[in-house]
């Protein structure tokens, strides 16, 4: 699972200039939600993992979301998202910078706004708290409006358009809860190095809509190989289309043409991300 990097501290609202003028305009919201994953009663007196304890108000009190608003979004009545769960030994502070999200979401040049929910903070456990709820998350996405609505960034009547969850490691968990009992249709799943358990709810996902889009960057290292395997057998057996790619043959044809897609990537568990920066292609493909 991730391995965490040293904490930064790293938030403003309405960001003019950020390092090396990457983000320039970009705007920063950071709210708290009552419909993020904690507190929550399943974690209320904290968690025991590998003989230590991670106490609840360090690791399970932060109802925080986090989110960007590029400055070419341009506001229609249906409004995308997407969506970003860490994994473990990370925030969702530390995990913006040290995976290079915004960057490349921006340079994505997709018409969307980017979340971050705060789940198990600098902990190792995927636990989801209330977002494995039935409803939560949709209640998330009207809170989620409604800031942008009292902003006047989208204007009062818009809804929720086309979401997409992604995440890292660990947080795999959570996102598949969510696309089981989130309440809200889920377009698009971008999953890296995750697939650890909960394999039937993401395949009753992608057998649910035939345009549901599925892609998992799995590697060597990361423990996720053989779910990997074992879930494309899976799908040879439900005959349900997929690809297998090499990180360095995948092309932007194989991602706009195939709607199951798995990729092969050489590098480390933590640098899959944005080394090269695989979350801006994924979200080029299908802008």
């Amino acid at each position: 699972m991730t391995i965490r990097i040293a904490a930064v501290v790293f938030l403003v609202i309405a960001i003019s200039t950020i390092a090396r003028g990457q983000l320039q305009n970009a705007q920063y919201i950071k709210f708290t939600s009552s419909y993020t994953s904690f507190p929550d009663t399943g974690r209320k007196n904290g968690y025991m993992y590998d003989s230590v304890f991670l106490d609840a108000k360090s690791h399970y009190n932060d109802s925080s979301v986090l989110m960007l608003v590029p400055a070419h979004f341009s506001p229609k009545e249906n409004i995308d998202l997407v969506f970003w769960f860490h994994g473990w030994r990370n925030n969702i502070d530390t995990a913006i910078v040290f995976y290079e999200l915004s960057k490349q979401f921006i340079a994505s040049g997709r018409n969307a706004i980017l979340v971050l929910p705060e789940t198990a903070k600098d902990a190792p456990d995927s636990y989801g708290g209330k977002l494995e709820q039935p409803g939560v998350f949709s209640l998330l996405v009207s809170d989620i409006l409604d800031q942008l609505k009292e902003r006047k960034i989208i204007p009062s009547q818009a809804r929720p358009g086309r979401i997409t969850i992604a995440g890292h490691s660990g947080g795999f968990r959570v996102i598949a809860q969510i696309l089981q009992k989130g309440k809200l249709p889920i377009h698009e799943v971008l999953l890296f190095d995750g697939l650890y358990g909960q394999e039937f709810k993401y395949m009753n996902w992608i057998k649910e809509n035939p345009g549901n889009v599925f892609v998992h960057y799995y590697t060597d290292n990361g423990g996720t190989y053989e779910d990997s395997m074992e879930f494309m057998e899976q799908l040879q057996k439900e005959k349900i289309p997929f690809i297998r790619k090499e990180e360095s043959k995948l092309t932007m044809e194989d991602l706009k043409n195939n709607r199951v897609i798995f990729v092969h990537s050489p590098h480390q568990h933590n640098y899959i991300i944005n080394k090269p920066d695989n979350f801006q292609l994924l979200l080029e493909a299908k802008k």
